[in-house]
């Protein structure tokens, strides 16, 4: 016999239900029941907090609930950021509370691949994000830059750092800038204090951080984590429990060439080792501890020692790569010891060991700001340091080495001349100054474009008599762009590329240009040929290596005999300098040291290098560099002279007169000695 409920106790529980407020709002759960990684993780299943306890406390301050108004998020590379983190963050605060969102990307195309490859399939399969936003199939694919709630109490606007007008109009209570270090001011403001403004109508508004750091002095992230209250993550020791941070000098003090597979900490307190068997355990037990008690605002720096993704043998494996200690790890031989011992360890402590492979290690692994070269030696010393050096140390003027390198040449064009650096470059980041040469003509000159022609077919020798060619030539193209296209088309694209500098300091060193136009306005293609440079990273590289003494030494630069005091003056002409540019934004800026000081041979060290990048130069293995090695380090087969290897009838770069015209040419007029502004 059944009894039916009274309608009084049914009325009073639907009411009761209706009023209940909803539970707090809480990012890790919203990760654990809307998270599932599918089977291209290196982790798949659902969302495990306990694999990633580091990230409860981050969660907890960006909860809509917390107090705090700023949260920064320093860390490494590919460890979640974005789908453990941002998405979340966004996804609870729109299922709590009618929300407007602003997320800022660096550039519109980052903007794109966040929408449409990471936040569009989330929001398709997160049930949380389906009762929010719908499943979002169907709808104009022209409007994902801006969404809107189902019940239309909320929206999200996808922005770009690049488009200022992008970050202007209504205000938004949670703002999201990821990627904050790849910003770049602009004239029409600054993006990061625009997106900022976005939330100043709201007192519990909420400002997220997140990025990798970049360049030491003006990284964005590292400007805001020094703000902070500066968190880093505590483990305890597994054998005494003493709780401390995982550090890069931890690590790097127990690194060995040759067992790169045991990489480990050591507890600063008893000294036993860390190994990696440990880290899913203690990482489960860590904390987050502050280091700086005045800080403003939430601050954590996390990098990949923490991620459960990777093992820590791994980041060993690409410390060797960046520092060139392949050989090493593959050999357990006394003289791989011996080698391993000149390796410079002691200074990737402090990050001056620069060039962009070092850049990307030290970005994307460590996740700390990379501190590049300001300043160049001394130019009296370079000079001094090749010409007092011992006959068989230092090669002669337009002498190859008799190893394997790759041979380019970077020719600048001015008014009245170009001129052109030989340079070759080798394993290991090493290069060889082979000469510096100056044409009296400019690139529209049927003479001048002789000289060039004539450049790429001369035979240069090695050491033991070998003729070799110029396998690349990059020309600027920043200047008489037309004059210098109208040449270049005359070579296949695999010799001669065009290059122009870039005013931006983050990035790569080389990105295609999209196209070039004519005079008439009218696009043309580039077709693998031009690109752009990052010249400020490129300078930081080379300044500093010049300052390396051991041709052992990773990045070692040998020059030849005879370049000239001029050569030395204009290869480190400028020094970087950072200030506050007039919207308030630290920048770097590369001037010259003095104002009579010209900087050719800096341009044209940045664009030959350019062209070796385009060969292969940072990317060939070992196997390539020996192969190339046993085709270019030997004795050619008929030493004696050939007819057709001719001098290039130009002028020497410390010279300042032209060479002598030819009956009925005329006149070349007289190398000028003033500096020619980067082009």
């Amino acid at each position: 016999m059944g009894f039916l409920a009274p309608a009084q106790a049914v009325v009073a529980r639907a009411i009761a239900q209706a009023i209940a407020p909803p539970p707090p709002p809480d990012i890790t759960r919203w990760c654990e029941e809307n998270i599932v990684f599918d089977a291209r993780s290196p982790m798949p299943g659902p969302f495990d907090i306990s694999r990633f306890a580091f990230l409860r406390e981050i969660h907890e301050v960006l909860s809509p609930e917390h107090p705090c108004r700023e949260v920064t998020l320093r860390g490494s590379a590919q460890w979640g950021k974005t789908v453990s983190v941002i998405q979340p963050t966004i996804a609870e605060w729109h299922e709590y509370t009618p929300l407007d969102s602003l997320i800022v990307h660096p550039t519109g195309s980052a903007a794109s691949e966040w929408v449409n490859n990471k936040w569009m399939p989330m929001r398709r399969q997160a049930p949380g994000l389906i009762r929010v936003f719908g499943s979002g199939r169907g709808e104009n694919r022209d409007n994902t830059f801006n969404q809107e709630t189902l019940d239309r109490n909320g929206s999200i606007k996808v922005a770009s750092a690049g488009s200022p007008a992008d970050l202007t109009g209504t205000s938004r209570r949670l703002v999201v800038m990821d990627d904050v270090a790849k910003f770049e001011p602009s004239e029409k403001g600054d993006p990061e204090k625009l997106a900022e403004s976005r939330a100043s109508g709201y007192e519990d508004a909420k400002i997220l951080r997140v990025s990798t750091a970049m360049i030491k002095g003006t990284c964005r992230i590292t400007l805001a984590y020094e703000r902070s209250d500066q968190r880093l993550y505590h483990v305890p020791c597994p054998h005494c429990g003493f709780e401390q941070p995982l550090t890069w000098e931890n690590f790097l003090k127990n690194l060995k060439p040759e067992a790169l597979h045991a990489a480990h900490f050591t507890c600063e307190k008893c000294g036993d080792a860390i190994r990696h068997k440990d880290k899913e355990r203690i990482v489960r037990l860590g904390k987050w501890v502050p280091q700086n008690a005045a800080g403003s605002h939430p601050g954590f720096h996390l990098w990949r020692a923490y991620a459960p993704q990777r093992d820590w043998a791994s980041i060993a494996s690409e410390y060797a790569q960046v520092m060139g200690w392949s050989r090493l790890a593959a050999s357990s031989s006394g003289s791989a010891t011996k080698d391993a011992e000149v390796a410079p360890k002691s200074k990737a402590t402090a990050p001056t060991v620069s060039s962009a492979i070092e850049q990307v290690f030290w970005n994307d692994v460590l996740g700390l700001p990379y501190e590049q070269a300001t300043d160049a030696p001394d130019w009296e010393q370079l000079r001094d340091r090749t010409e007092n050096a011992d006959p068989d140390e230092v090669l002669e003027l337009g002498v190859l080495p008799a190893t394997g390198f790759i041979f380019a040449a970077g020719v600048d064009c001015q008014d009245d001349r170009m001129e052109a650096q030989l340079v070759a470059f080798g394993p290991n980041r090493r290069r060889w100054v082979i000469d510096y040469k100056v044409i009296p003509h400019h690139i529209s000159d049927e003479t001048g474009r002789a000289h060039l022609n004539a450049l790429l077919k001369q035979k240069w020798r090695t050491e033991l008599g070998l003729p070799v060619q110029l396998d690349i030539l990059a020309i600027d193209g920043g200047a008489y762009t037309d004059d210098v296209w109208s040449w270049a088309k005359t070579h296949p694209w695999s010799r001669v590329i065009i290059v122009k500098g870039a005013s931006t300091q983050n990035g790569p060193l080389m990105m295609p240009q999209r196209f070039e136009r004519r005079k008439d306005g009218k696009a043309k293609r580039a077709q693998k040929r031009a690109f752009n440079l990052n010249v400020s990273s490129m300078k930081a590289g080379l300044y500093g290596h010049l300052d390396k003494e051991l041709p052992t030494e990773r990045g070692f630069t040998q020059f030849a005999r005879n370049l000239g005091d001029e050569y030395y003056r204009m290869l480190t002409a400028e020094t970087r300098v950072v200030r506050r540019n007039k919207v308030g934004v630290m920048t770097s800026a590369w001037l010259l040291v003095e104002p009579t000081r010209r900087n050719e041979a800096l341009d044209t060290m940045n664009y030959a290098e350019a062209a070796a990048l385009r060969k292969g130069w940072a990317s060939m293995t070992d196997d390539q560099w020996d192969a190339l090695a046993a085709e270019r380090g030997v004795a050619p087969e008929a030493p004696q002279g050939d007819l057709f290897d001719a001098e290039i009838p130009v002028v020497k770069a410390t010279q300042t007169e032209a060479t002598p015209p030819k009956e009925n040419e005329p006149m070349t007029p007289r190398v000028k000695s003033s500096w020619k502004a980067y082009r």
